[in-house]
């Protein structure tokens, strides 16, 4: 699970590219503009997918510390 979670780690900084790109963009038309409007919901698209994404790697990282800890079978 921690190979995949690295593999998804770069997925989030291709992401954060996007978003970053979405933003100059944005920054760089007329406030009113559909274009500029196009690329504001568009960083937020992909924040929302990048925010989902980050769940998703926590998980997996999550579940491979656990496999990692050893059994208690006094707990509970």
């Amino acid at each position: 699970m921690a190979e995949l979670a690295e593999r998804l780690d770069a997925v989030l900084e291709e992401l954060t590219d996007m978003a970053l790109d979405a933003l100059r963009l944005a920054s760089l038309g007329d406030p009113d503009s559909a274009e500029t409007g196009e690329a504001l919901s568009r960083e937020k698209r992909i924040l929302k997918a990048r925010r989902a994404l980050e769940r998703c790697v926590s998980a997996l990282r999550e579940g491979a510390r656990a496999s990692h800890e050893p059994f208690d079978e006094g707990a509970g």
